[in-house]
Parts: C-alpha cells; sequence; structure tokens
C-alpha cells in the first residue's frame, strides 16, 4: 500500500505487527507464500518468504500470516504458489504491490493487509488498449489529495482505520466512486451519505474511514455516483469486512478490494490487412495515411477497433514472393510498400506529381501488383530523396528518431546495401560480411564511404514510414480507436536479425505446423526454430525491443500462432513439407523405453519403408525408372533412398535436373509428392541429436509401415504416440510458455490477444487466463470436439470472436463452397428445416454476424470482406477472389485488395446504418460520432460502454473471473 497522506505526525519508532490476509483456493500440496523486497519477506527469494497457513471460514479459504517490522517500513510484496519444497508453481501478474506504514502508527499496533490474488485478466484495464483509448477521458481525471484522519484515531481507544481501495477505470465526467454498506459511515446504503472515494491516480480510488467495533461485521459495495443523479451499483453479491471479537482489534485494515464488479466492457472491430486497403489516394496499395480514413469509417460504423497484418519489411527475395507478411526481413523496420510518396515532400516538382498521376492510373488493378507498386514507389522516393535528403536528415526531427533507433536501423540499411550489392539476401554468400560485426557494419554505414547516400536513403524510407505512421496511430487513440498490430512467430531464414543475432535460431530447422484445420498435410514455414536456451540469458531482451518498437504504434496486437512459446513444430532444414517433424521442446521415447515394450527393430520404424508393389502401383509402367533413379535395393523386395535423394530438398533437385533434360514420364509435381509420400512412410523418427531418442511420425496410423506391423507392437505404438502428443508434454510446454510469454507481456503496456487456433494441448488455456491473453474463436473452427460448429453465445468472455480470418475463406465464399456443410449448418445453428440460399444472402451474412457481435466474448472483429456481404451491391465480385491466404499453398500471392474505396464506404449510409445497428443494438462499446439528425442539425453521440443497454436476443453472459485459485462462473443480466 502506498502512503497516500491518510496520516498526519511522527511517533517514536517501535515494531508494528503486519498481518497478511488472502482467500485463495489451493489444490492439494499447493501453499500461499508473500515474497518481498525487504529482508524480512525473503528479498525477493521465494525460498526465504513467508510461507501463510489457511484457515477455512464459510465457503473461503484464507491464507494468514505475521510479520514484525519497524515503523518506518517499507518495502514491496507479491504472492505465490509453492508446492511443499516452495518451488514456485504460479504467480501474481500485474505490478508488486506497495506496503509503506501509516505515519504516526504506535509501537505494538497491528496492521492488516487484506488482498485478493492479482490475476492476468485484472491487469487488462491498465494496458494502453483501455487506459489510452478506450477509458482516455478517465485517466485524466486529476488526483485528490485524501483528508488525514490521525488525530481522531488518537482521541478513540477501540476504533479501527479501515481504508478501502478500488480500481475502476471507466468512470465517465463528473462522476464519483463511492463505497456505501451497513454502517452510518457508509450512509447505510444511501450513496448520498456513504463514503466518498478519492481519485489517486491509475484508476484507484480510495479512502479511510474511522469504525467503531461495534459496527464489525460490515456489509458493503462499491457504487458510481454522478452530478447528474445517475447512479451505477456493482454487480453480486455484498462484500463483507468482519474482525475476530474474541481478540483485540487491528488499528488498521487495508482493504484492496481488485476491480469494481461491473457488466464486462465488450467492443467491436474490423480486420484488414494492409496491403488491401483501398483509397482514392493511394498508389496502387493500402498505405499508413489511409488509416485515418479506415479509422473515420469504423467511428461511424460503431468500431472501436481496426486490426491489420505484419506490416514489417519483408523485401527478401525482390519479387512477389515477399508478398508474405509473415516473413520478416526485419522485425522492426516498416516495409517500403505503405509509403505515400506524395507525402515525403511539400515542395514535389510538377513531374514527380504527374509520375505519382500516372502511376495511380496505372497501378488501380482489382488486386496488387506487389512488384511494380514496390519498384514505382523506390522510384519516386529516390527521385524526391534526392532534392530532400539535406533538408530531412539533417532536421532535428530525424536525429532524434535516429538516435532512438539507429541500434536497428544501422544492421537493417547495411543489410539492404549488401543484399542489392550481393544480389541476394542469403548472408552466407557474402562473403567476408557473412559474420555480422558492429565494427563491419561501422565502417560500411560511415559518412566517409562511397555508398553513404545508399545507406542514407533506407534511412530516409523508414523514417517517413515511421512518421506516416505515427500521424496515423495518433490519430485512431483521439478518436477512441484501438490500432491492432500482428506479432509474426518467425522470421525469414534470411533476415536481419538471423545475421545479426545468429545465436538465437537454430539455423538447421525450419518452423512449421502439425497438421490441423488449415492444411491436413502439416506446414513447413521455413522459418529458422528459436533457441530459447540462448534468448533467456538476456531475459529475452530481442522479443522486448520487437514489442517495445510494436508499442509506438500499436496499442494492441494478435500474438501469431502462440502454441509456439508452448512448443513449436520442428522440421529439419533439408523438409520442404511439414509432416515429419517434433515438438520443440517434448520428452521423447527412449531406446529402453520401446524395448521394455517389446519394440526393437528401430530401423524398420524409422528407415522409409518401401516394398516393391508400393513402388509399382504409385508409379505404374515408370516404376523402374524411379528405382534405377532414386532407390538402391535394401531387402528382397524392399528398397531404400539412395544418398544424392533422401531427403526432400534433394528429391526435389534430382527431379528439376531430370526434367531439365526431359527424362521424366509424368509431370514433375507428381512424381515429386509420390516420392515425398515413400519418404514419409516411416513411424518413428530418429533424433538426428541423440540415436536413442525417438519420436513418433504424426498420424502414424495413417501410414503402410504402421499397417503391416503385428498386433503388439500396432497396440504399444499407438498407446504411445498418444502419450507423446496429449499427455507426457503437458507439464514441460505449460512451464517453457509461463518462462517465454511473460517477458513479451511486461515489455510492453499492448493488449495482448493469442491466435490459439488448431492442435490445442491442455495446458495452453489454462496458461493464456493465468497470463490475461485473449483468445481467438472461430465458429467454423470449433474448440469442443463434438461440436461441427462454435456456439458465439457460449464463447467465454476472454476471447475475440469472428467468422473468418485471413487463413481461411470468408464468409460469403466458406457458405457456397460446400452444400453439405451448408444445410449442416443451416439446420443445426440457423434452426430451419428448410434449404438453405445456395449464396450468401444478405439475411445470411446478417444473421451470422449477429451471432457473433452479441456473443459474451470481450471482441467481436470481423473481415472487411464479411461485413461487404450485408449489402447485395458488395457481393457481386466472385467469393473466392476476397480470401486472402491459401495456407496449403507455400508460394500463396497476398494481393487481396478490396474492391470498393474508402471514401466510397464513407457515403455509403445504408452500410454504415446496418453495421453500426448490430453493434450498438449488442450493447457492446462504440466511439462517440457526431450524426446529424433530419433537420440537418448535428448532435454528439457520446461514447456508450455497453453496460446500460439491453443486447437484442441475449439475456445472459458467463464468464469466468478468477480472484481465486478456482475460478467461479458468475451469471450477469444484460
Amino acid at each position: 500500500m502506498a502512503n497516500l497522506g491518510l496520516f498526519s505526525g511522527t511517533k517514536t519508532a517501535k515494531s508494528v505487527n503486519v498481518s497478511f490476509r488472502l482467500p485463495y483456493y489451493t489444490q492439494w500440496g499447493q501453499s500461499l507464500l508473500v515474497c518481498g523486497s525487504e529482508r524480512v519477506l525473503g528479498s525477493w527469494d521465494v525460498k526465504k518468504g513467508l510461507l501463510l497457513s489457511p484457515v477455512q471460514q464459510g465457503e473461503e479459504l484464507i491464507w494468514g500470516g505475521s510479520i514484525s517490522v519497524p515503523s518506518e517500513f517499507s518495502g514491496e510484496y507479491s504472492y505465490y504458489v509453492v508446492d511443499d519444497k516452495k518451488s514456485v508453481l504460479r504467480w501474481e501478474m500485474g505490478k508488486k504491490r506497495k506496503l509503506v506504514l501509516p505515519e504516526g502508527i504506535n509501537g505494538g499496533e497491528h496492521v492488516e493487509l487484506h488482498d485478493l490474488w492479482q490475476a492476468g485478466g485484472d491487469a487488462i484495464p491498465f494496458r494502453s488498449a483501455f487506459k489510452d483509448v478506450i477509458f482516455r477521458r478517465s485517466w485524466g481525471l486529476n488526483i485528490e489529495r485524501p483528508l488525514g484522519i490521525q488525530n481522531k484515531l488518537d482521541k478513540e481507544v477501540d476504533a479501527v482505520v479501515v481504508h478501502f481501495k478500488i480500481c475502476c477505470p471507466d468512470v465517465e465526467e463528473e462522476t464519483s466512486v463511492y463505497v456505501i454498506g451497513s454502517t452510518a459511515k457508509l450512509g447505510q446504503w444511501k450513496v448520498q451519505d456513504g463514503l466518498k472515494l478519492n481519485y489517486a491516480g491509475d484508476s484507484v480510488w480510495q479512502a479511510g474511514a474511522l469504525m467503531q467495533k461495534g459496527d464489525f461485521p460490515i456489509k458493503y459495495k462499491y457504487c458510481k455516483y454522478g452530478k447528474a443523479g445517475n447512479f451505477s451499483l456493482e454487480t453480486g453479491a455484498h462484500r463483507d469486512l468482519s474482525i475476530d471479537s474474541s481478540k483485540v482489534p487491528p488499528r488498521y485494515i487495508f482493504l484492496s478490494d481488485g476491480m469494481m464488479r461491473e457488466m464486462p466492457w465488450r467492443g467491436a472491430g474490423v480486420a484488414l490487412p494492409m496491403f488491401s486497403v483501398r483509397s482514392e489516394a493511394d498508389l496502387g496499395v493500402g498505405e499508413f495515411l489511409d488509416l485515418k480514413l479506415l479509422v473515420d469509417w469504423a467511428v461511424v460504423s460503431g468500431f472501436h477497433l481496426v486490426q491489420l497484418l505484419p506490416i514489417n519489411d519483408t523485401s527478401v527475395h525482390g519479387m512477389w514472393w515477399d508478398s508474405y507478411p509473415y516473413s520478416s526481413l526485419s522485425v522492426f523496420a516498416l516495409h517500403p510498400l505503405y509509403l505515400r510518396v506524395e507525402a515525403l515532400s511539400e515542395n514535389l516538382p510538377e513531374t514527380i506529381k504527374k509520375e505519382i498521376q500516372e502511376a495511380r492510373e496505372q497501378l488501380d488493378g482489382k488486386d496488387v501488383d506487389y512488384e511494380a507498386t514496390l519498384a514505382t514507389k523506390l522510384s519516386i522516393a529516390k527521385k524526391v530523396f534526392v532534392q530532400e535528403k539535406d533538408l530531412i536528415l539533417n532536421s532535428r526531427s530525424f536525429q532524434k528518431y535516429f538516435s532512438e533507433n539507429e541500434q536497428w536501423l544501422k544492421p537493417y540499411a547495411a543489410f539492404c546495401f549488401l543484399r542489392d550489392f550481393f544480389e541476394t539476401s542469403d548472408h552466407s554468400q557474402w562473403g567476408r560480411f557473412s559474420c555480422f560485426t558492429e565494427k563491419k557494419v561501422e565502417k560500411l554505414v560511415s559518412k566517409d564511404s562511397l555508398h553513404h547516400d545508399i545507406i542514407r536513403f533506407h534511412y530516409y524510407i523508414q523514417f517517413h514510414l515511421h512518421t506516416q505512421l505515427t500521424e496515423a496511430a495518433e490519430y485512431a487513440r483521439k478518436k477512441g480507436v484501438i490500432l491492432k498490430g500482428d506479432l509474426p512467430i518467425g522470421v525469414d531464414r534470411n533476415s536481419v536479425d538471423t545475421w545479426v543475432y545468429p545465436n538465437l535460431f537454430r539455423m538447421n530447422t525450419s518452423t512449421g505446423a502439425p497438421p490441423d484445420y488449415f492444411d491436413k498435410n502439416g506446414q513447413n514455414w521455413g522459418f529458422p526454430t528459436y533457441n530459447w536456451e540462448e534468448m533467456s540469458k538476456d531475459n529475452y531482451a530481442w522479443w522486448r525491443a520487437r514489442l517495445t518498437q510494436m508499442a509506438k504504434y500499436f496499442t494492441a496486437y494478435r500474438i501469431d500462432h502462440i502454441l509456439g512459446f508452448f512448443r513449436i513444430w520442428e522440421l529439419p532444414e533439408h523438409a520442404m513439407t511439414g509432416l515429419i517433424g517434433k515438438f520443440r521442446p517434448s520428452i521423447p521415447l527412449s531406446k529402453e523405453e520401446l524395448e521394455r515394450e517389446g519394440i526393437w527393430d528401430f530401423d524398420r520404424l524409422s528407415l522409409p519403408y518401401i516394398r516393391q508393389e508400393f513402388v509399382q502401383e504409385r508409379f505404374g509402367a515408370s516404376w523402374t525408372f524411379i528405382v534405377s533413379n532414386f532407390l538402391n535395393d535394401y531387402q528382397k523386395g524392399r528398397y531404400v533412398f539412395k544418398e544424392d535423394c533422401d531427403t526432400e530438398k534433394k528429391i526435389a533437385s534430382k527431379l528439376k535436373m531430370l526434367a531439365e533434360k526431359s527424362m521424366l514420364l509424368e509431370s514433375e509435381d507428381k512424381i515429386r509428392r509420390d516420392l515425398f509420400d515413400l519418404l514419409k512412410n516411416i513411424v518413428l523418427i530418429r533424433d538426428p541429436e541423440d540415436e536413442s531418442k525417438f519420436y513418433p511420425r504424426f498420424n502414424l496410423e495413417d501410414t503402410s509401415s504402421f499397417q503391416d506391423l503385428d498386433d503388439h507392437s500396432k497396440n504399444v505404438l499407438k498407446r504411445l504416440y498418444y502419450d507423446y502428443y496429449f499427455h507426457r508434454q503437458e507439464n514441460l510446454w505449460r512451464q517453457n510458455a509461463l518462462k517465454t510469454l511473460p517477458a513479451l507481456l511486461d515489455s510492453s503496456d499492448m493488449l495482448a490477444c493469442g491466435e490459439d487456433l488448431g492442435l490445442i494441448p491442455a495446458c495452453v488455456h489454462p496458461v493464456m487466463q493465468e497470463l490475461g491473453l485473449i483468445g481467438l474463436r472461430i465458429q467454423r473452427m470449433s474448440s469442443e470436439p463434438d461440436l461441427e460448429f462454435g456456439i458465439p453465445s457460449q464463447y467465454s468472455y476472454m476471447t475475440v470472436c469472428a467468422p473468418s480470418c485471413h487463413d481461411c475463406s470468408t464468409l460469403r465464399a466458406w457458405w457456397e463452397e460446400d452444400e453439405e456443410r451448408r444445410c449442416r449448418y443451416f439446420k443445426n445453428v440457423v434452426g430451419s428445416d428448410g434449404i438453405p440460399p445456395s449464396r450468401c444472402v444478405p439475411e445470411i451474412a446478417h444473421f451470422v454476424l449477429r451471432q457473433h457481435v452479441e456473443a459474451p466474448s470481450m471482441w467481436a472483429i470481423f473481415p472487411l470482406q464479411d461485413l461487404l456481404a450485408l449489402k447485395e451491391e458488395y457481393t457481386t465480385r466472385p467469393a473466392a477472389e476476397e480470401t486472402i491466404n491459401d495456407p496449403t499453398n507455400p508460394k500463396h500471392y497476398w494481393r487481396y485488395r478490396v474492391h470498393v474505396t474508402l471514401e466510397s464506404l464513407m457515403n455509403d449510409k445504408e452500410l454504415i446504418s446496418s453495421i453500426k445497428g448490430l453493434v450498438r443494438g449488442s450493447g457492446r462499446s462504440h466511439p462517440s460520432v457526431e450524426e446529424t439528425d433530419e433537420q440537418g442539425n448535428q448532435e454528439t453521440i457520446v461514447m456508450v460502454t455497453g453496460k446500460h443497454q439491453a443486447a437484442k436476443g441475449l439475456e445472459k453472459i458467463s464468464f469466468e473471473k478468477q480472484l481465486t485459485g478456482v475460478p467461479r462462473p458468475e451469471t450477469y443480466v444484460l
């Protein structure tokens, strides 16, 4: 507790008894412990902390303990869940607690601290998305100085000072927070006579009251009360405060009552990749300054959030492959594609203005022409650079930007120069520059170098990108709109980051994903896996720097493939597909473990099982050609791959060579797929780092290698397979996530959301709940194994719900591509036995969107394509053309552009009215906006928080509020 000026006067320093009290439900073998900054609390060594003792009080398990400290004592502390060896099992989230004894406290007096466990979700109102955007008016309140009550306490022997403290982030103007209750000091439940709390900053409201021993037990609640008479009482049962009448009461009780219990805040947003935005001002692709217009449209439509895909530079290959936004050249640099060249200077020559206008007309196509657009922008920018370089690069604003970013900016500019000089991003081919050193980079970027202007051009581009994105981000904040970014799970193998920090990556491996909803064959993203052990040595500084950089522009972010922080699907570097991988970290099957189960023929299980009849069946008349070129005899009727084609990359290389010589009798793609299938016909994967360790191949039961085993071996391997994938790793993965994810969350105050789709281990959702991470729910990808379609009304509060996302088909395309599934949805979700329309007509779109906007989820975020389906006019474009990504195609061209400009959408009052009606009707919060009535008069519609609106068709919101160890469901009626 901070010393908040409640007490005055000075006394002789003597020992004071301080007791801790915390309600918390533990599991068997767990205990609670308090540890802090001072020696008496262990000096942050949990092993030396104060172990608390439990007492059952009614339905609550109360943990308590005491220490004796001098009256001038102060320090910080936190609570921990530990096992019987004092090993930490769980810790509180959020800021450390402050403990400062009241001034003038007498020696021998007793202070009680009544705390509540700080869960990850409790910190959400303190994230910048709410603090700086949604509740920005509340956070601008003036801090009030409380009145001293020490003198009154000295005169009353049996009196107790009760200090009330509550966190309330959403307080409207001219509104105060009160505590009312059963005693006269608390108004006997009359708000006018209750105890008015003082604002102490950081959304905390507090005040002290002098209570008599006879006032206890006290029942109380917090409420908001405005000058206009508006009154809002917190939900749920009343709070209780009692003292042990058989003992001398404490002189001071400090109540930390957590968050004010209110209707859960809910908002809505729109999702659109930056490159997909279309405006009248852009040059072939969406640009950062277009975000201002997108924010305007979001505000009038009722949205509090705009979500983007990654916006970092991906210029690795110098061609359209770089359209893939998740393969970063640099995790710090912004993509030049999103630059508005017109905004580079206020004094553009007429020739350049004409060139821009001509380019705008040429590049205004149905889709993004990545190569032509980027080349055009860089060409124009270079011309402006020649004219403006000295003016800009000598300016005070650039010098400030450079000093704040030079740690990554210099290596980035040097990398871009070397990439272009050597005509490859593969830094292993850069000769003496292959190995990064600061000395080499400093020499490359020095003012004396002949190519210094090339280096300075990259500085110039990044500075203007930063300036334009900052302008858009600030605009969004002022409009009450959260800008949500995207944190890719990987970086490109040939990136600035792998060049500068090679020890942070396992370059002989690739990351991917096992088979799931997106791709039944698994995915190989080609990114090197992270060396978490090395990253931990500096407390994940590289990750923390990434998040710090993102927070300059965004107030929320999506963690791409959050499962990668629990475990990553790791593939050998020579793999091209994603099936034959293993999880890292994971506990493998040992040779001894397998031998105990009667499994001993490890070559039979770990080498490709290739029988002659398999080859004949797959390759028909050309089977002998395949054998002679790719296989060697192994045993009677069995083959092994030749050494020059025993990996997928080697097979692909040899096939390419044979195709160039016109030696293939079938298509190269078909032969490659069939050979890959033979290569993957294994049951166990031998660990390349330890030949006595094995990993079960994913979906091993589907292989003919498995089918040809005896029944005993099949049963053993099936059991071990399920143990490996679904049981033995859970604790390991939980521990791994609790090492890595807190480093991300603590490095910025952005609101964090995790993409938790796919094959989800059981440990994932509890850890996300513990850390206050918001999950993702897509209706067609049900997280319930017995449901084909998710039920939005049953989603938990700590989720984002959406009808589709960038990694799957749009709502329209999904509806129209599968008739049988469409009929099942119409029957089971819509509740109709009729024949569903073959097209996703606006009525269907409205039904689906309404399901989501009325869900209990904190956020309902809709791809713009799904919102456009509300109006027939926008559905003339084939639905399949609106898909952003095809996860099954590793070389997909990310080029989708909305076929209508933002200016046109701003003028479409009918569509805006439909969307706004859905949002407001659902009880979700929406930004303030000026609207014009029928008489042409403007009126300001203030921000509505959603707490006082009734949601159409939604009677209840159920969610778990974990203030103690065991979640307890609470139901709130809208």
